[in-house]
């Protein structure tokens, strides 16, 4: 089986957020790291080049294949800030509904700036991934 391209590394979290370009970005990306810093109690690290993640838990596919994976993350990237919420949507409709703008896919929610969505209930939809994923920690 092939190995995870993408995994946990020492670079520099506060390095990789202060290269951003973009003001608004970058600013967006530091309080999305504390609000999953407070709701993970986890320090943040780098993924890969351009991940900023929080925690772990260790998983074991439906093909066996197994490893560790972030709790819960984020990437600024060029279309949208990425954010990484495993849990996936499918029991988040409620939540989704008051967010604001948005889009997702499987295990992702897209947004341009986090002043198109309502804070209060991007927390929440961390919250309850982390806790979804901590419960289906293999550890």
């Amino acid at each position: 089986m092939s190995e995870l391209k993408t995994k946990v590394n020492n670079a520099s979290v506060k390095d990789f957020l202060n290269s951003i370009e973009n003001e608004q970005i970058r600013k967006d990306c530091f309080e999305i790291s504390r609000m999953m810093e407070s709701v993970t109690k986890a320090k943040p690290k780098m993924w890969g080049a351009s991940i900023v993640g929080f925690g772990s838990y260790h998983y074991i596919g439906k093909s066996g294949r197994e490893g560790d994976w972030m709790l819960t993350g984020f990437s600024p990237r060029k279309q949208n800030l990425t954010l990484y919420l495993m849990g996936g949507f499918d029991s988040e409709k409620k939540l989704l509904e008051k967010l604001g703008k948005y889009k997702t896919s499987v295990g992702c929610l897209y947004i341009k700036k986090l002043d198109d969505v309502d804070k209060k209930v991007l927390k929440e939809l961390v919250i309850t991934s982390v806790k979804k994923m901590k419960s289906q920690d293999k550890k």
